[in-house]
């Protein structure tokens, strides 16, 4: 009798925690005059992220390795109208990562939105990855995310709010095969990004982990590819070039920034990613198998072995063809050509 007459108070309980998050996602984060910081933001998913941040009135300042593409990143935005703040900084480093922080909040006060966005990629099998390319995918998708919540979390919990986004990946939920560095850092970043969220929620500060599906971000040219490159950039910017698969970058970038002002914990982006996720909460096993079939017809080890090569000196007839149309178009728009 007891188990029966606490039910109702059960169902009565989850309707209220329902009700209210739900009233939480309808009060929109008010985006005007706040200070919007990303990283990895003079190209790709990144850049179209600031024109979004900037076009709702934010004050966004961009952050990357490459002085030249951040300064080419702010030219194409001030053609469109749109203003923004550039500095220079290694995310891998804790101090540089401090300083530009501290700098920042002298300049403009907290930050309000922090993204985490930078990323590197690395293509190839596993026969061909290196410890250093292990680290260098930690460095870039864990630590320096990591270094940067640090700083600006003080800021945000002496103002009791905040917004942080946490760019993650579809391989963040899946391992990927030869993307294993990158996959495995990016879990890594998922588990981080979760587990700050709920500890500082009690700060009214909410954090968005985000889960992308294959995006048209123009980034093939300037990844990384390891052991037959050639082949490997083929079929990377192949996939990464079909319509009902993939999503432009400018879209992505739409719904993340809905995503961070409703104060969403989490986003996967596409349908097929959102398929995938499932398929793998569902029948793990089976998805693994599939994923063992798909890495059967991927490029085998060879070529430049353990050395790394660019996309953009990985070309082949099938790249410069009319079938990567869309990924040529993204990199035009995204600012990904700067350094070609």
């Amino acid at each position: 009798m007891r188990n029966k007459a606490a039910l109702p108070l059960l169902a009565f309980g989850a309707g209220v925690l329902l009700a209210y998050g739900a009233t939480r996602r309808n009060r929109l984060y008010d985006l005007k005059n706040k200070n919007v910081l990303i990283t990895g933001g003079s190209r790709g998913l990144g850049f179209a992220l600031a024109r979004e941040f900037a076009l709702r009135g934010s004050h966004v300042t961009v952050c990357a390795r490459d002085a030249n593409e951040l300064r080419e990143a702010a030219n194409l935005l001030e053609r469109d109208g749109l203003q923004i703040n550039t500095m220079t900084c290694d995310i891998t480093q804790e101090a540089d990562v401090e300083a530009l922080v501290r700098e920042l909040e002298t300049k403009n006060g907290p930050v309000d939105v922090l993204v985490n966005n930078a990323g590197r990629i690395e293509v190839g099998p596993l026969e061909t990855t290196t410890i250093q390319d292990y680290e260098k995918a930690m460095a870039t998708h864990f630590w320096g995310p990591l270094f940067f919540m640090q700083a600006a979390l003080p800021g945000m919990v002496r103002q009791d709010a905040g917004r942080i986004v946490n760019i993650s990946s579809i391989g963040g939920k899946i391992g990927v095969p030869h993307l294993t560095p990158y996959s495995g850092s990016k879990f890594a970043l998922a588990g981080l990004s979760e587990a700050v969220a709920a500890e500082v929620r009690k700060n009214n500060i909410f954090v968005t982990t985000v889960y992308p599906g294959l995006m048209r971000t123009g980034s093939p040219c300037n990844a990384n590819f390891k052991g037959q490159h050639h082949k490997e950039y083929t079929w990377f910017t192949l996939s990464d070039s079909t319509p009902l698969i993939t999503i432009a970058a400018v879209r992505a970038a739409r719904k993340i920034v809905h995503a961070c002002q409703s104060g969403r914990a989490s986003l996967v982006i596409t349908p097929a990613a959102k398929l995938a996720v499932l398929a793998h909460a569902l029948m793990p096993e089976t998805l693994i198998n599939a994923l063992s079939l798909v890495n059967r017809l991927l490029p085998k080890a060879g070529g430049i072995g353990s050395n790394t090569a660019k996309g953009r000196d990985s070309q082949t007839l099938l790249t410069r063809s009319p079938l990567t149309i869309l990924t040529k178009r993204a990199a035009a728009e995204l600012n990904q050509m700067s350094g070609t």
